[in-house]
């Protein structure tokens, strides 16, 4: 396919969401499902193309397309445009190959259920935004994406609003991960005023140019940008809400609190890699938040026995091993171990989603024996 096509890939969910949405009501839970299951597969096949053709030609091959030209204001150009790379393919799929089994793993799970539509709906529409997420080109972009998928972790963890502990948890997401939020924006603002740009190929070339920037000033970008990081990949002081977050169905824990959405912060830490190498002083900073949050949620999970809190604090403690990667300058291997964790702790929560319910909703681990 075009390499210029790579807009297909968010576009397809996002059709999936809209048309599930709109028609889905006068549709049998059979139609939804399809429908749902189809729009990720068919985006999933258009992304295993690309990689195809990445991988036949040069190792630094780009895809890139810019939608529309969204703000000018005297340099300051902002563009809404997508880039798929091989960072970015590495992440692509990730989404939407885990993303494209627990779609087929709620087909059954969810059956019965009477918000059944609305589900597969945000689920889609999580899908789509998590792609804007990782192919957006510059900062803003990614921001919008970083913020749909927040609304949608709302909407999907507080699923079953009627029950109070799920929509406390729904609401305590929402509000810890706009403190995070909060300083991934000041960090935009800060690089558009300090470098002219957020576009993530000119922040590059501005980096590598030399020194032009007082070194304070880019620490200072680096720090909040991390507090994005650190909020939305749940990092200490701001990961009490992933525990909580469990209140929300089984495929949700799986795509978001493990293979998708907590990792994005690994994914913006990697993609500003330029930055952080020019601002050395703010990577030990991530490597002890990263190790202090490995240790703390390690050792919280010993005192658990709810068995969707246990891998809640797991994937805490592993990705606080990614920000220690990312912390000692290994952009690699943070990456692979994000790669690795989504696979296998996805495969984790559908595995325990396949023994709770075969234990009707018993997920007390002193209880369960086998």
């Amino acid at each position: 396919m075009p390499p210029e096509s790579i807009w297909i890939l968010p576009a397809l969910p996002a059709l999936g969401a809209l048309a599930n949405g709109l028609l889905g009501a006068a549709w049998r839970d059979r139609t939804v499902a399809a429908v749902a299951v189809g729009a990720v597969g068919l985006a999933l096949a258009a992304a295993l193309a690309l990689m195809a053709e990445m991988l036949t030609g040069a190792d630094d091959r780009i895809f890139s397309v810019t939608l529309w030209r969204w703000l000018t204001d005297g340099t300051l150009r902002i563009e809404a445009g997508l880039v798929l790379d091989r960072l970015a393919m590495v992440m692509v799929m990730v989404v939407l190959f885990v993303g494209f089994l627990i779609h087929l793993y709620s087909v059954d799970y969810m059956r019965g259920d009477a918000g059944y539509r609305r589900f597969f709906v945000c689920l889609n529409l999580f899908v789509f935004f998590m792609l804007v997420l990782v192919l957006g080109d510059n900062l803003v972009v990614t921001f919008v994406g970083w913020e749909g998928v927040g609304l949608c972790s709302y909407l999907l963890i507080g699923f079953w609003y009627e029950k109070t502990p799920a929509s406390d948890a729904g609401r305590k997401a929402f509000i810890v991960n706009r403190i995070g939020d909060f300083g991934f924006l000041l960090g935009i603002l800060l690089a558009a005023v300090t470098f002219g740009t957020v576009h993530y190929g000119e922040l590059a070339r501005l980096l590598a140019a030399g020194p032009t920037v007082p070194g304070d000033v880019v620490a200072a970008v680096a720090l909040l940008l991390f507090m994005g990081a650190m909020g939305k990949s749940a990092q200490f002081p701001l990961h009490v809400w992933l525990p909580d977050a469990m209140e929300g169905p089984m495929p949700v824990s799986a795509l978001i609190h493990a293979a998708t959405m907590v990792n994005a912060g690994v994914y913006l830490m990697c993609r500003m890699a330029p930055l952080l190498e020019r601002a050395p002083a703010v990577l030990p900073v991530i490597a002890a938040v990263g190790l202090l949050t490995a240790l703390y949620a390690a050792l919280s999970a010993l005192g658990q026995r709810d068995i969707k809190r246990v891998l809640a604090y797991s994937t805490v403690s592993q990705i606080g091993y990614m920000f220690v990667a990312l912390g000692c300058g290994l952009w690699a291997a943070g990456m692979f171990h994000l790669l690795t964790h989504g696979i296998f702790k996805g495969l984790l929560f559908l595995a325990a989603g396949a023994v709770i319910h075969a234990l009707d909703g018993e997920q007390d681990l002193s209880l369960i024996h086998i």
